[in-house]
């Protein structure tokens, strides 16, 4: 998320290219693949948090030139259930970039000022062409047996009013703005998942987890997301995950900081990124198996 992910694009200035153009219509196999195929399939959506971002500046760094090097929360929710998951999410990825192809992202597929993002140098999970929404239609044409659908979506549309407004998009109109936007782009998400790909079986989506819960404004910023976000997967017959709740109860004996509780990635300035720890997918998985309980045999 945030410049972090723009950084990654240009770590030793190494362009994998432009895989994505290169890739069938259908969807490919996963990077991560975990359990057996006849329990069923999972798809995950979404953007660095489920991809499993790690960010240049870790410790041992990141092979960005392998995506089976990086594994988020989904791996985790597979790995529980037993299905076989196929993560399309892509590090940057806006509500309204996994709708339009060409739009400014926070990183996907291009940033502010720059046409490059992660998906035009490095491989993601699952290679394709279009959006990562053509992605999902196509996959649950193709596998009508998915019994799971999780997304997390919105971060980036707030950061990347931050990185393109005056004020860093704190005035109260502009955050109305931002709200409505992902608003209507999740509401045009899910229609197209339940009228398009007449997906009718478990959709999640996984709220975000505050950066600080000892700082009444890093609190307010992410509850106001995620309040968009469960209203308009509830009016899509969707559950809610609570990946807020997941981070704050363990945060809360190292004082609310979600750094020192080991659930962010540490840097080696002492500081951490934004991204989760191991330990922090593995609380963001819980929240989802919580809600999902246990899948029908198939």
């Amino acid at each position: 998320m945030r410049s972090l992910i723009r950084r990654a694009t240009m770590v030793a200035g190494i362009a994998v290219g432009v895989a994505a153009s290169l890739m069938p219509a259908v969807p490919a196999s996963a990077g991560s693949v975990t359990g057996p195929a006849a329990n069923g399939t999972y798809l995950a959506l979404g953007d660095s948090v489920a991809f499993g971002y790690v960010p240049p500046e870790a410790v041992p760094p990141p092979n960005y030139r392998s995506a089976h090097s990086f594994a988020g929360y989904p791996e985790d929710v597979a790995q529980a259930l037993r299905v076989r998951v196929w993560n399309a999410s892509c590090p940057g990825e806006t509500t309204d970039s996994m709708l339009v192809a060409g739009v400014v992202s926070n990183g996907c597929e291009n940033s502010p000022g720059s046409p490059t993002g992660y998906r035009t140098l490095y491989q993601l999970h699952v290679q394709y062409q279009g959006t990562q929404m053509e992605y999902a239609l196509r996959y649950l044409a193709v596998h009508r047996h998915t019994q799971l659908v999780t997304i997390d979506i919105g971060a980036n549309d707030a950061f990347l009013c931050q990185e393109t407004t005056a004020d860093h998009c704190t005035s109260q109109a502009e955050l109305e703005a931002v709200l409505q936007e992902i608003q209507a782009n999740l509401t045009a998400i899910y229609t197209q998942i339940r009228d398009v790909a007449h997906y009718h079986g478990l959709l999640v989506a996984l709220t975000y987890y505050s950066l600080s819960y000892s700082s009444p404004a890093a609190e307010q910023g992410a509850l106001l997301l995620n309040s968009v976000i469960t209203k308009v997967t509830m009016d899509f017959g969707g559950k809610i995950a609570d990946g807020f709740g997941a981070f704050e109860g363990p945060s809360m004996a190292f004082g609310g900081d979600t750094c020192a509780a080991g659930l962010r990635i540490k840097l080696p300035d002492g500081t951490c990124d934004v991204h989760p720890t191991p330990a922090g997918h593995l609380l963001l998985a819980r929240a989802i198996e919580d809600v999902v309980g246990a899948l029908p045999p198939k």
